[in-house]
């Protein structure tokens, strides 16, 4: 078992410190109040039948010199430091041995008994909520069946409980038949939509084309180089990457380039970025593609900087991959949130089976749609957004899905809204 001490100014810092020296498997023996802050003792490895530190104390360390413990220093200063009673209870262990803590990130208690009451309260919490939401559900749908079936609609279109109950109260009164209901759902959805425009093929400049790994960048790369092409000459236009961790990228997009007849260069550094844009300033299109990945890759900052926006004057559009469900779609928008982006690309329509959790995300994060793609072939299939082709097309694959949503998950969904209010 290795033990060691750590000293904080309180307790969440201290928790953070044994997180990312001992991991997440290290288990919390005491905390108490010293001068200057707070202690904890953890350890890994844990061995319950040496553990004495019920007053901060372990076999071989004494408070008043300095101790070696499983190889770990501890800092003679704090460890000589006067000790108060424990201001709060100890960080709770878990069955595994990890300290447990609750939604907010406060520690729970060490006694086994608390933790399986925290467990049993959460567990009627949620019997609770599911009894409401059915409960609101249903007088819900007793009162306005109109106003349910166009919040199934738009549900089963992606659209969020929350957007769905607001734009079916923007309605008004909900007289008349529903498929006419419907249209007019849609008429005011479309008028939601944000929409980049087609400036960018008529405007030029330097774009850079950001989102997580298989998102569709490089095609999309190589689409709007072609509609560009086409339109204004190939001497036009220009290719960027600065993707030096995939293997075959630079050579993937270099094959497009000799297709289209334009230059492929690549950077590894902001500075190098500068000299390319530099060489090739008489373009006037130049597209960057970026490197994939995740939304919770720690280098997503330094890519960011790569791109330093203030200093390179370009445009930023987000890849969102309509294959993806709605949550990981707005962790994705939030994740790369970092690169400002001006506006997003909607790819893999002709793969989704429901492209609203798209637009939802385009709406909910003030992303503009500037095109969106459904296929491999370039340029073909890649098309300026219109909000009204675009949500015909979100209706089509609607319908043709196999797999719409339960109508139990709708009820349980939509009804937590409402009874939220009540819990």
């Amino acid at each position: 078992m290795k033990i060691k001490r750590f000293f904080a100014p309180d307790i969440r810092q201290a928790i953070r410190m044994v997180r990312e020296e001992q991991g997440p498997d290290a288990v919390i023996l005491s905390n108490s109040r010293v001068n200057g802050g707070v202690e904890i003792v953890a350890a890994v490895d844990y061995d319950e039948t040496v553990f004495k530190a019920v007053k901060g104390e372990f076999p071989g360390e004494t408070r008043s010199t300095e101790a070696q413990t499983a190889g770990t220093p501890v800092r003679k200063t704090a460890a000589e430091a006067p000790v108060s009673r424990p201001a709060a209870e100890p960080a709770s262990v878990s069955r595994t041995g990890a300290p447990v803590f609750d939604a907010n990130g406060s520690i729970w208690s060490q006694e086994p008994t608390l933790v399986e009451l925290r467990a049993e309260l959460n567990r009627m919490r949620l019997m609770m909520e599911n009894q409401l939401s059915s409960l609101a559900w249903g007088q819900f749908a007793r009162r306005e069946p109109a106003a349910v079936e166009l919040i199934q609609r738009l549900m089963c279109f992606g659209l969020t409980a929350a957007q769905s109950r607001r734009l079916v109260d923007g309605l008004g009164r909900l007289d008349g038949d529903i498929e006419a209901l419907w249209q007019r759902a849609l008429n005011v959805l479309a008028s939601c939509v944000p929409l980049y425009g087609d400036d960018i093929l008529d405007e030029g400049g330097i774009v850079a084309l950001v989102g997580p790994t298989g998102v569709g960048k490089t095609t999309t790369a190589a689409k709007l180089a072609a509609r560009y092409a086409l339109r204004h000459g190939s001497r036009q236009v220009a290719l960027i990457t600065i993707d030096n961790y995939r293997v075959g990228a630079y050579e993937q997009l270099r094959t497009y380039g000799r297709i289209l007849d334009v230059p492929v260069r690549t950077a590894d550094s902001r500075d190098e970025l500068r000299k390319v844009l530099n060489d090739l300033c008489d373009r006037r299109l130049i597209l960057i593609d970026t490197t994939g990945m995740g939304q919770h890759d720690s280098g997503l900052q330094r890519q960011a900087e790569l791109l330093d926006k203030e200093h390179l004057n370009k445009k930023t559009l987000l890849l969102l991959s309509a294959t993806t469900r709605l949550s990981g779609l707005e962790d994705v928008a939030d994740a790369f949130g970092v690169f400002r982006p001006d506006g997003c690309i909607l790819t893999k329509l002709d793969e989704a089976t429901c492209i609203g959790g798209a637009v939802s995300t385009a709406i909910s994060r003030a992303l503009p749609i500037a095109f969106y793609s459904d296929g491999q072939r370039v340029p073909e299939d890649l098309h300026p957004a219109r909000a009204g082709a675009l949500l015909a097309r979100g209706v089509e694959t609607m319908k043709n899905s196999e797999s719409h949503i339960n109508e139990d998950l709708i009820a349980l969904s939509f009804g937590k809204e409402m009874a939220n209010a009540y819990v």
